[in-house]
């Protein structure tokens, strides 16, 4: 049997955003349900495919009970460093990235976040995938990325 990390009653917090895998009622696949950082109190804890652990998360103040993995989740009491960019997201760099005068990518360049390093010596940095540069991963301070205007 597997040991839950968290009982019911417990406050949890969300370290990625969530959205409908299609198994929640009255939205679409792809819709957006809770964001990252939101805190909820554990309701129920199942499984799924016997290996994965499952906790039905109330959130209260948006009014959803969702069911969240438990690499998903840290105590709410954990220290918890918010950062502006989320797994899978696209970025754009602020800056010309060059190592040694080669200059790696170029400014506005579109890259994806792979990983949010949120403990990081200098605070929260990203594994970023740049279009321009297929099969490299660059650790990347949050301070010289930036959204994607979603207008664009």
């Amino acid at each position: 049997m597997m040991n839950a990390q968290w009982d019911y009653g417990e406050a949890v917090r969300l370290t990625r955003n969530v959205r409908n895998d299609g198994t929640y009622p009255g939205l679409e696949p792809g819709d957006f349900l809770v964001r990252r950082g939101s805190i909820g109190y554990v309701v129920d804890v199942g499984t799924f495919l016997q290996d994965q652990i499952i906790y039905s998360v109330n959130f209260i103040d948006e009014g959803k009970v969702v069911g969240c993995r438990e690499e998903e989740l840290i105590g709410a009491d954990d220290p918890w460093n918010p950062s502006r960019f989320e797994f899978r997201e696209k970025v754009r760099a602020a800056k010309q990235l060059a190592v040694g005068g080669n200059v790696l990518v170029e400014l506005g360049a579109v890259g994806e976040v792979i990983k949010v390093i949120r403990d990081g010596p200098g605070g929260v940095a990203y594994h970023i995938h740049f279009d321009s540069l297929p099969g490299r991963l660059l650790q990347i301070p949050e301070a010289i990325l930036e959204p994607i205007d979603s207008g664009a």
